[in-house]
C-alpha cells in the first residue's frame, strides 16, 4: 500500500497536519509555562522586597517575628519562608533541599527545590542580609504545575483528535484526487478497448486536473486522426488494388482455359493465378482487419455458446488434419459469451489453421474449453516447433512471419486478425510454451 500514490498523499497530509499541531502545541506550552514562571517570580520578588524593608526598619527581631507568624498562620498556603544563618544552617522554616553554597561558587539568587523531597516544586528567591544571614522567600508551584499538567493532558487528547482529523483529511484528499483521476483512468481503459471517439469530461475549473484532461483529449484527437488516416489509406489501397487484381485474375483464368493442357505456359499461368489469389486473400484480410479495428466493442452483442462455435471449427478442420494424420481432440464445457458469431468463428479458424500448419504429421492438436472462474479460457495446443519467447508478441503484428524466406503459404495477418477480434470482444490472446509445442490461450469475458 505504501507504493500507492494515494496512500502516500494521505500519509503526507496527515503527517503535515500532526506536525503543525505538535509545533503549535509545543510553542503554546512553552509560552504559557514561561509566563506562569514569570508571574511567580514577580510575586516572590514583591514579597521578598516587603520583608527586606521590614528588616531594615525593625531589625532582625522584627523579621523573625514576621516570619514565624507567616509560617504558623500563612495567608497564602503556597508561600514558603526560611531564614538561613551565616553558617548555612536553617534558623526558621524548611529549606533542607537547597543547593549547598561553596566558596568558589556562591549559591544562585533564584533556586528551585522540593520541600522534604515531596512535590510540588518551590520557586525561591535568596537575598543576603546585613548580618551574613540569608532570607528565603518562595512560592509553591502547585497551581502552575496542575495547570500545566491539565494542559498537557488536554494536548494529548487534542493530539489524538488531530490525528483522527488528519487521517480523515488525508483520506478525503486522497479520495478526491483519485476521483478526479478516475475519469481519466476510465476513459483511457475504454479508449484502449477500442472506443477511440471517447473523451474525458471537463469540469471547467481550469485546475491541474482539468488542464491534464484537456491535453489528454487533444492527444486522443491526434491519435484518432492518425489512426483514421492509416485506416483510410489501408482501405483505399486494398479497394483500389483489389479491383485490378480481380480483373487480372479473370484474364489469367481466360488465358489458362485457352491454353492447352500439356503446354509449358499452362504451369506458369497456374502459378500466376495462385499468386493472384494470394494477393486477393491478403487484401481481403486487410479490409476485414481494418473494419474490425474500426468497430466499437462487442460487449452488447447477442448471447453465444462458445463451445458450439469451437465444436463447429474443430469439425471443419478435422478432415484437413486427417490429410496429414493429425488428430484433433476437443474437451469442451458450455460457456456463454457475447459478441459477433462470424468474427469469433474467424478467430477460431485462424488459430486452428496455425496449429495444423506447424504441427508435425502424425501428432495431436488438443482443444480445451474448461470451466474456470477467470472467464472463458480456450486452449489450442500443438506439438510443433513453437515460437521463441522474444517473438511471441511480434507475431501479432501485421505481415510478421518467423520465416525469413516466407515459403509457407499465408499472408502474416492471421494472428493479427485473431488478436483484433479478441480485443473487440474484451479479451486477449497469449502464446505460451509447451516444451515442445505451443499453446494459444484465448481469454474472453463470460456473459
Amino acid at each position: 500500500m505504501l507504493r500507492s500514490t494515494s496512500t502516500r498523499l494521505a500519509l503526507a497530509v496527515m503527517a503535515s497536519f500532526l506536525l503543525a499541531f505538535v509545533v503549535l502545541g509545543v510553542g503554546v506550552y512553552v509560552a504559557v509555562s514561561t509566563l506562569l514562571l514569570q508571574d511567580a517570580r514577580e510575586l516572590v520578588r514583591t514579597d521578598a522586597a516587603g520583608l527586606v524593608e521590614l528588616y531594615r526598619e525593625g531589625g532582625r527581631t522584627a523579621l523573625e517575628v514576621e516570619l514565624r507568624d507567616r509560617i504558623e498562620a500563612p495567608d497564602d498556603p503556597d508561600a514558603v519562608y526560611a531564614l538561613i544563618g551565616a553558617s548555612g544552617n536553617v534558623l526558621l522554616g524548611e529549606a533542607s533541599s537547597l543547593p549547598v553554597a561553596k566558596p568558589s561558587k556562591p549559591r544562585p539568587r533564584w533556586v528551585t527545590f522540593e520541600r522534604n523531597g515531596d512535590s510540588p516544586r518551590v520557586l525561591a528567591y535568596l537575598q543576603p542580609l546585613g548580618d551574613g544571614s540569608e532570607l528565603l522567600t518562595g512560592l509553591r508551584l502547585q497551581s502552575q504545575d496542575r495547570f500545566l499538567a491539565l494542559m498537557l493532558r488536554t494536548a494529548l487528547v487534542a493530539l489524538l483528535v488531530a490525528a483522527t482529523l488528519g487521517a480523515l483529511a488525508g483520506a478525503l484528499t486522497s479520495r478526491w484526487v483519485a476521483r478526479r483521476l478516475g475519469s481519466l483512468d476510465r476513459t483511457a481503459v475504454r479508449v484502449g478497448g477500442g472506443e477511440l471517439d471517447l473523451r474525458v469530461p471537463l469540469d471547467g475549473s481550469n485546475d491541474a486536473f482539468d488542464r491534464l484532461a484537456r491535453r489528454f483529449n487533444a492527444m486522443l484527437d491526434r491519435i484518432e486522426e492518425l489512426l483514421g488516416g492509416v485506416r483510410h489509406a489501408t482501405d483505399h489501397i486494398a479497394h483500389d488494388l483489389r479491383t485490378p487484381l480481380t480483373r487480372l485474375r479473370n484474364r489469367l483464368e481466360d488465358l489458362r482455359r485457352r491454353t492447352g493442357e500439356d503446354t509449358a505456359d499452362r504451369a506458369a499461368l497456374d502459378a500466376a493465378v495462385l499468386e493472384t489469389d494470394q494477393l486477393l486473400h491478403t487484401f481481403g484480410a486487410l479490409l476485414r482487419l481494418a473494419r474490425i479495428e474500426a468497430q466499437p466493442p462487442a460487449s452488447e452483442g447477442p448471447l453465444l455458446d462458445l463451445s458450439a462455435l469451437v465444436a463447429d471449427a474443430v469439425e471443419l478442420y478435422t478432415p484437413i488434419g486427417g490429410e496429414r494424420a493429425i488428430r484433433l481432440h476437443a474437451q469442451l464445457h458450455p460457456v456463454q459469451v457475447r459478441g459477433d458469431r462470424d468474427q469469433l468463428f474467424q478467430m477460431l479458424v485462424n488459430l486452428l489453421d496455425n496449429a495444423l500448419k506447424y504441427a508435425p504429421a502424425g501428432s495431436d492438436v488438443a482443444i480445451a474449453l474448461p470451466a474456470t472462474a477467470d472467464g472463458a479460457v480456450l486452449w489450442i495446443d500443438d506439438a510443433g516447433p513453437g515460437i521463441p519467447e522474444a517473438d511471441r508478441e511480434r507475431v501479432f503484428d501485421r505481415f510478421q512471419r518467423l520465416e525469413s524466406h516466407r515459403g509457407t503459404p499465408g499472408s502474416g495477418l492471421g494472428l493479427s486478425l485473431a488478436r483484433a477480434i479478441a480485443h473487440r470482444h474484451g479479451g486477449h490472446i497469449l502464446l505460451l510454451d509447451r516444451t515442445p509445442g505451443l499453446r494459444a490461450q484465448v481469454v474472453l469475458p463470460v456473459a
